[in-house]
């Protein structure tokens, strides 16, 4: 299939820009930084990696003060943060898409090689990193979208509609499914996973996301309708001008507040009392519901902001560094939490959870954002997002 230039009522559709738009870079940096406050919580898990699957990272409890803290933390991230981060990836897609219209250049053209290029980042990461890898199923569903923009507004529509009703379809049956079948019974850990990344090596580690990718890779093909549905979603957002420091913008963020949070927070709540069996329609239908309610929030508060401060600076470099920074805070979880590193994860037990979790978080977040601050003060762009561009230049 070659390729085509932008369709005339998309390209039409696509405002033109020529500086970057302050909200998508302070969304960008909250959405790497959220998702580290549900990923901390993998990272920390007496099994890990693992855990994810075992129930591990389930669960409201408000036995105690320190169980409803973790709870809430919970609570509030759980997909929220890494379906907005979809969303913004689909903003910065139709950005692009923008770019080449007003150039007049093929699309997707060289873009698929940013997709392609992405998807081997992803593959690094997962192997060598952390296993709940996103950039893989970023990149997959990205190369489907980029082909999408070439058609006109209504099929577009059309598309979205179509997987975000087949999406709630799909999670629909598998809670029915998993309500039906009761209480499962432990099928085991494969091996003693405690063991393996508390004093196992490194290599047993990456040996053993191999051994299961399958499984670990699980995430992104059951979300892969609604990937398509937020890239698209992120597509409309920014084309209706959501993004924009005018009414306009306003207007639509605060209606993203108002529905976002008042639909998505209650069926996040109910979902989360519901019990383990709801955690899908909690992660992906109330998450993606709340994750617009975020956005119009963080609208809200950069509107308010006259003079911004040490937060609103470091969140916007954190976003314009947001490959590196979220391959970065991963990796240093790994090097606190496991064996290989500090090992905290196996030495400070129970006795100091959840408070040092949520400290961890708070402290690689500060980290991040005074890191890339001063990195942005040398440099254009993050380390990986150089290498990207070195490497593209050179194909």
């Amino acid at each position: 299939m070659t390729d085509t230039l932008p369709s005339p009522d998309a390209a039409a559709a696509a405002p033109a820009r020529t500086a970057r738009l302050p909200l998508l870079d302070v969304a960008r940096g909250a959405a790497i930084l959220g998702t580290l406050a549900t990923n901390v919580w993998i990272f920390t898990g007496p099994t890990a990696e693992w855990g994810v699957l075992s129930g591990g990272t389930a669960g409201t409890s408000f036995g105690s003060f320190a169980d409803a803290a973790e709870s809430v933390v919970r609570l509030l991230a759980n997909g929220k943060f890494l379906s907005l981060l979809t969303v913004l990836f689909g903003a910065g897609l139709a950005i692009q898409y923008a770019a080449a219209a007003r150039r007049g250049q093929p699309w997707p053209g060289r873009y698929r090689w940013r997709a392609l290029f992405l998807f081997a980042e992803g593959t690094a990461h997962f192997l060598l990193v952390f296993a709940w890898d996103v950039l893989m199923g970023y990149a997959v569903t990205a190369l489907l979208v980029a082909r999408l923009l070439t058609r006109s507004e209504a099929a577009l529509r059309r598309v979205m509609w179509w997987t975000a009703g087949a999406h709630l379809a799909l999670m629909g049956l598998l809670t029915a499914a998993l309500a039906a079948s009761g209480p499962q019974e432990d099928s085991g850990v494969p091996r003693d996973v405690a063991e393996l990344y508390a004093r196992g090596s490194y290599l047993d580690q990456v040996g053993f996301r191999v051994e299961h990718a399958a499984v670990f890779r699980m995430e992104p093909v059951l979300t892969f309708l609604l990937l398509v549905f937020l890239f698209l979603l992120g597509v409309r957002l920014f084309r209706a001008g959501a993004f924009g420091d005018d009414a306009t913008g306003r207007r639509i963020r605060g209606r993203l507040l108002a529905w976002g949070l008042g639909l998505g927070l209650p069926l996040t709540v109910a979902a989360s009392w519901a019990g383990p069996d709801f955690f899908l329609l909690d992660r992906y239908v109330a998450g993606p519901l709340t994750a617009l309610g975020y956005l119009g929030l963080l609208g809200a508060l950069v509107d308010r902001v006259r003079r911004p401060g040490p937060v609103l600076n470091g969140l916007t470099a954190v976003g314009r560094t947001a490959l590196s920074a979220y391959v970065l805070q991963n990796l240093l979880c790994v090097l606190v939490s496991y064996g290989i590193g500090l090992g905290l994860a196996d030495r400070l037990g129970p006795s100091w959870h959840p408070w040092w979790v949520m400290g961890l978080w708070a402290a690689v977040c500060a980290a991040l954002m005074a890191g890339s601050t001063l990195w942005l003060r040398c440099f254009t762009a993050g380390p990986l997002e150089s290498v990207q561009r070195w490497a593209l230049r050179r194909r």
